[in-house]
């Protein structure tokens, strides 16, 4: 038999059962593409982070993600959160670079379906505070402006979804591409109720392309937040995911974009999505956009906590 050590820990969160779940294999060397993917399927969380030593020597190690019906070319909480755990107990030497950092910023980088991008793990007294991941350059594609086929795929009326004179539903990429989708209100965004089949159709338009659909209210359960937001792929075999790092960079590259979030002057605006609420699994992601002038986002980071709630070991036939 061949064994295959995993932690899971919960992301976006400081505390346990909230944020979203990752299982993260450290050692993932040996595993056959298709046994990752029966893995994430076995695990059934919204992703699966496997850990392999890198093709290109600028990075410290290279991340598989999938989730449980297909591998992603990048994605927020299994960056973070691999990351955070891998920093915390030490592994691929990460546990001597950050004790003789104490307090600031290291900086390593990772290979991943989306190239080889930063990552920031902030330590104060040797403890990891955050990690914080650069995600790819941001791309704006298709606005959406069926408001009927929106609101059928969410459950609303249509007076509730891409409110009258306000920016369009627009699909945005930091690596994935995804439909970010303006609702009226926080209570309709509590209220909304999916329909799959309408939501897997309206995403798989040709002008469209995409498999995520972002959901999000300015108005905000949390003093401090920025928007209030929910995701759902239901053709990626995640329903709802109570939070998603690569989405809420996306939205985050949107609301700068279209001049919802920054007042001028600063180049670096910072944000705070807040997640799965609905789901009893509140989440916190801090986003930061770099700009050039008022408007255009050049760069989009995303960070956050998380907090390591189990361990295990995995066994397959040898």
């Amino acid at each position: 038999m061949r064994a295959y050590r995993f932690w899971q820990t919960d992301v976006f969160t400081d505390r346990v059962f909230a944020g979203n779940p990752l299982a993260v294999f450290p050692d993932a060397e040996g595993l056959s593409d298709e046994e990752m993917q029966r893995i994430a399927a076995e695990m059934n969380l919204s992703e699966t982070a496997f850990v392999l030593p890198p093709t290109d020597v600028q990075a410290l190690c290279r991340l598989r993600i999938f989730t449980p019906n297909a591998e992603l070319p990048l994605a927020g909480h299994p960056v973070v959160g691999t990351f955070f755990t891998l920093a915390e107990r030490g592994e691929l030497g990460l546990g001597e670079r950050l004790r003789q950092l104490g307090t600031g910023v290291l900086r390593i980088h990772q290979e991943c379906g989306a190239g080889v991008l930063p990552v920031d793990i902030r330590v104060r007294g040797g403890e990891v505070e955050q990690v914080v991941m650069t995600q790819a350059p941001p791309r704006f594609f298709n606005t959406c402006r069926d408001r009927a086929a929106l609101a059928a795929a969410l459950g609303l009326g249509q007076d509730e979804v891409v409110p009258e004179g306000g920016p369009p539903a627009q699909v945005v990429s930091t690596a994935l591409p995804q439909l970010m989708v303006p609702v009226r209100s926080l209570r309709s965004i509590e209220r909304l109720e999916v329909d799959p089949a309408a939501t897997q159709s309206l995403l798989h338009r040709e002008e469209i392309g995409s498999d995520c659909l972002m959901v999000f209210s300015r108005e905000c359960v949390r003093d401090g937040s920025s928007a209030h937001a929910r995701m759902f792929a239901p053709g990626l075999g995640v329903h709802e995911d109570p939070a998603t790092g690569s989405a809420a960079g996306a939205l985050g590259a949107w609301l700068v974009r279209h001049r919802q979030a920054g007042g001028p002057g600063s180049r670096t605006v910072r944000l705070v999505i807040e997640q799965g609420f609905e789901m009893g699994r509140p989440s916190i992601i801090h986003v930061e956009v770099d700009r050039t002038g008022d408007s255009e986002p050049i760069e989009v980071r995303v960070g956050g906590q998380s907090v390591e709630v189990a361990e295990g070991a995995l066994h397959l036939p040898s």
